[in-house]
């Protein structure tokens, strides 16, 4: 069985030089370094490992990281300034603002991006 305390996950990413200053920068997170990875720390929780798989890498086709906002206004408005595009995908787009927010029937607003080796994220509004 399993019995390791601290668990964590992790996604690849083309080259962690690229993407390193996004996440520290334009999402604000607390970013280390080490042996070539990222280790990204999110709140509270456990660390996330990002690590380089050079031109092979294939970006996640499912949304890697979710961030919970008090306001996703504010929030999609803020990335935006900052250069994040978001996604429009065609399953929801009855239910996608101009601003890329999408409010649907089932669950709460939401917004997705992809970080610069084309992994996607959201950010969503907190219940």
């Amino acid at each position: 069985m399993i019995t390791t305390r601290s668990p964590f996950c992790g996604f690849s990413v083309d080259e962690t030089d690229r993407v390193a200053p996004f996440y520290r920068e334009v999402l604000g997170l607390r970013v280390d370094e080490s042996e070539g990875m990222l280790t990204l720390h999110l709140g509270e929780g456990s660390p996330v490992l990002v690590y380089p798989k050079g031109p092979g890498h294939v970006p996640a086709s499912y949304t890697v990281l979710n961030f919970p906002v008090p306001d996703i206004d504010a929030a999609v408005a803020e990335l935006t300034a900052a250069g994040v595009t978001f996604e429009r995908y065609p399953s929801m787009a009855e239910h996608t603002e101009a601003s890329g927010i999408v409010r649907g029937p089932h669950g709460p607003a939401i917004a997705w991006f992809t970080d610069p080796a084309g992994n996607v994220f959201s950010v969503l509004q907190e219940s």
